[in-house]
């Protein structure tokens, strides 16, 4: 007898049924398109990004050959491209932007190119300028392009691109420097003149003390309209503007001095001293800030620290405001020194209680210009005797090191995010660029460009306080020349077309 019924069997049976298609509705699960669980990839986490940034370098193969614009990438110091721009450049400018670069050419035109790593010669164009023009300098906002023109005293204002002549606004004699807002966003921008004629531009570099006072005209950019204009020191070579432009600063080289303009009341940092009623303390003003001994002498101005460091001449030739530390840092060429300023102000825009400490501190011979890292923490001096870059500790006021580059760097920039920096230096007299590493203030690499370099920028304005960017800065008329000392003229040039390289 069977220990199951037939019955029983057929249950087997069925049962064997039911788990082979359950078996197979597992199977069929595993593909097709049924639904599967997400699963959300978790990615390593990696160094920040480093910032989009570019190095353009300016430079002359010769004096008869086109210049080149080089593009160099922030990240990995190479040539991104590079285009000839005209014969004998001679001054250089980015606009606020960083989107556009211009030069004036020995042959009298103004070159616009594009700053892109696709950057052909078909993407430069040129603007002829009046056959008797003679530039000096730029001021390049984000909107149009202002210059300096010594024939007839005048400034010249274009727009559009490529850049389009629009009016001229007379002003006093030799202006060399224009100075504002670079983003057309305030009231004015300011015309320094050297208000004395010098058909050889090399006045205010062999004998700076002995010139007249300068002044600094006021232009309206609405109306194109000038106001009075404002004394300033002797031999104003150069000017930069605060952040805000609450302030501007016009360095004197023959004064040993920086002239303080208020961009909110339109004349010098002056006032009688008030009691401040929201904190109780006396506000002063400072219109003057001396750079040496002589002119603290000179102007009974004794910053609020004293006179520690400080030398017996300084003539400033270059500065760097950083918004960070409301500090400006001055590179006085004379003095083999830089002066880093307090110029810090109140809630209510008035001059802080520091404004003015100074502290001097010692660098190489002939600092050309300087460069302050975003976060303020060092400068970086450009000593054109020397060959070196002196680079300098800003909170402890002291030297840290001493680097050799090549040839005799008159222009040292930089740009920096919050974990990485790039210092760029170049010389006249030298087709290399130098870069440092912030990280580790040693030089990173040097870059071959085609012919000697004029200038150079980056394309943020991160390690480029004030408008430095945005202002252009051409040997002779109190800036530095080409090399070491005044230069000997050959053939048919004058002493300041040897000073600038121009044929």
């Amino acid at each position: 007898m069977s220990l199951f019924p037939m019955s029983s069997g057929r249950a087997r049976v069925r049962l064997f049924q039911a788990g082979a298609a359950l078996a197979a509705a597992v199977l069929m699960a595993g593909c097709g398109n049924n639904y599967r669980p997400v699963v959300t990839p978790i990615n390593p986490s990696g160094p920040a990004a480093q910032p989009t940034s570019y190095a353009v370098v300016i430079s002359s193969p010769s004096a008869t050959t086109p210049g080149i614009v080089t593009i160099l990438d922030y990240a990995g110091d190479t040539v991104m491209a590079s285009a000839p721009i005209g014969p004998g450049p001679r001054t250089f400018v980015l606009d606020q932007l960083g989107s556009t670069g211009y030069t004036v050419n020995s042959d009298g035109t103004l070159a616009n190119f594009p700053i892109t790593t696709t950057l052909q010669a078909k993407l430069v164009t040129y603007t002829t300028l009046a056959s008797n023009a003679k530039p000096l300098n730029f001021l390049a906002p984000s909107a149009g392009l202002w210059a300096t023109d010594l024939t007839g005293n005048m400034v010249d204002i274009f727009q559009l691109s490529p850049a389009s002549f629009k009016l001229a606004v007379p002003v006093a004699p030799t202006p060399v420097a224009i100075v504002g807002s670079p983003t057309l966003a305030g009231q004015r921008e300011y015309v320094v003149s050297q208000n004395f004629a010098d058909p050889t531009g090399l006045a205010c570099n062999t004998a700076p003390a002995s010139q007249p006072t300068g002044v600094a005209t006021p232009i309206e950019i609405q109306s194109y309209t000038t106001d009075p204009p404002i004394s300033v020191g002797r031999c104003p070579v150069y000017a930069l503007p605060s952040t805000d432009t609450k302030r501007i600063f016009i360095l004197n080289r023959g004064s040993d001095t920086v002239s303080v303009i208020n961009g909110q009341s339109n004349a010098l940092n002056q006032c009688t001293p008030f009691i401040d009623g929201q904190t109780g303390r006396t506000v002063t003003c400072h219109p003057t800030l001396p750079l040496s001994t002589a002119a603290v002498t000179a102007t009974g101005i004794r910053p609020p620290n004293g006179t520690a460091g400080m030398t017996a001449t300084a003539e400033p030739v270059y500065a760097e405001y950083n918004a960070a530390t409301s500090q400006l840092v001055v590179a006085n060429y004379a003095g083999g020194t830089i002066s880093v300023i307090d110029v810090s102000l109140d809630q209510f825009g008035n001059d802080s209680p520091t404004f003015g400490t100074t502290y001097t501190i010692p660098v190489g011979k002939n600092p050309a210009s300087v460069t302050v890292l975003y976060d303020g923490s060092r400068a970086y001096t450009a000593n054109q005797t020397d060959g070196t870059i002196t680079i300098a500790n800003l909170t402890s006021h002291s030297v840290e090191k001493t680097l050799t580059v090549v040839g005799h760097p008159r222009t040292i920039v930089s740009t920096q995010n919050s974990l990485f920096g790039k210092i760029y230096a170049a010389s006249p007299d030298s087709p290399y660029v130098t870069i440092l590493s912030a990280a580790t203030d040693l030089v990173d690499t040097t870059v071959l460009v085609q012919g000697n370099v004029l200038d150079i920028r980056t394309t943020t304005q991160n390690g480029i306080s004030g408008n430095g960017n945005v202002t252009s800065r051409t040997p002779g008329f109190g800036e530095p020349c080409n090399m070491p000392g005044l230069p000997t003229p050959t053939g048919t040039q004058t002493a300041l077309q040897a000073c600038q390289a121009i044929p």
